[in-house]
């Protein structure tokens, strides 16, 4: 893809899918990115909170984790941990949430757990987290994650999460939505067809008959996000 990175086309992606005044929960990596770009452009009235209780955090330089004293600084209202996930992400109160995994099934169910059997992993993962409450607390799922056949698989080792709320998976190949419970190939990102999708992904893939090809980034968009990493301020 030239001109710009797959992590680029991934975050201008799912940057354009949150709507001004939006209440977006918020990770570290891409889902920061993506919703700090949405603050800089179409959607300035995006309010983001993140897991260590921040609300309405408007970072000049993207965070580097959720303790990054910006947060607090810039933020409308700190809350306490138990309060963010009891009040505001148990009360419903956000409308979207991000998430990322090592795998994924055809459902939108996540694993962040084992690889591997639970008792003997070949590899143990992070973990849940916030990711339970996160999956069934927010209105819309937003997953960002590459793709690969290991990623994309039949069957999880370990479901750390539900898939049940997830409206879209953003890929560096591609954009998927759920049809009558499957996640569905959408969108492809130019360069990428149909066939490059299903060959990275362990499951017969269902693909759309209306399939389209994602606008790339603009250069607009491209200024907002590369400013908003290595000189904010401008941004």
């Amino acid at each position: 893809m030239s001109g710009y990175t797959p992590d680029e086309m991934m975050a201008v992606q799912a940057s354009r899918r949150l709507g001004d005044g939006s209440v977006c929960f918020v990770g570290i990596g891409l889902p920061s990115v993506a919703a700090n770009l949405a603050r800089l452009t179409h959607a300035p009235g995006c309010v983001l909170v993140y897991e260590s209780g921040t609300i309405g955090s408007k970072p000049a330089e993207l965070p580097l984790s959720i303790g990054d004293g910006e947060l607090a600084e810039t933020a409308d209202a700190v809350v306490s941990v138990p309060e963010m996930f009891a009040y505001w992400l148990q009360g419903e109160r956000i409308d979207v949430g991000f998430l990322g995994a090592a795998q994924i099934d055809r459902h939108g169910n996540l694993n962040s757990t084992v690889i591997g059997p639970y008792d003997r992993p070949l590899v143990r993962l992070p973990g849940g987290g916030g990711a339970p409450e996160i999956a069934t607390g927010v209105r819309d799922v937003f997953v960002m994650l590459r793709h690969s056949r290991r990623s994309f698989v039949a069957a999880l080792d370990f479901t750390t999460s539900v898939g049940d709320n997830v409206r879209v998976v953003v890929t560096d190949l591609g954009i998927l939505e759920p049809v009558d419970g499957e996640l569905t190939l959408v969108a492809v990102h130019p360069g990428a067809d149909a066939d490059a999708v299903r060959a990275a992904t362990g499951w017969e893939l269902r693909v759309a008959d209306d399939l389209r090809e994602t606008e790339p980034p603009t250069a607009a968009e491209l200024h907002a996000l590369r400013a908003l990493r290595t000189k904010g301020a401008a941004a």
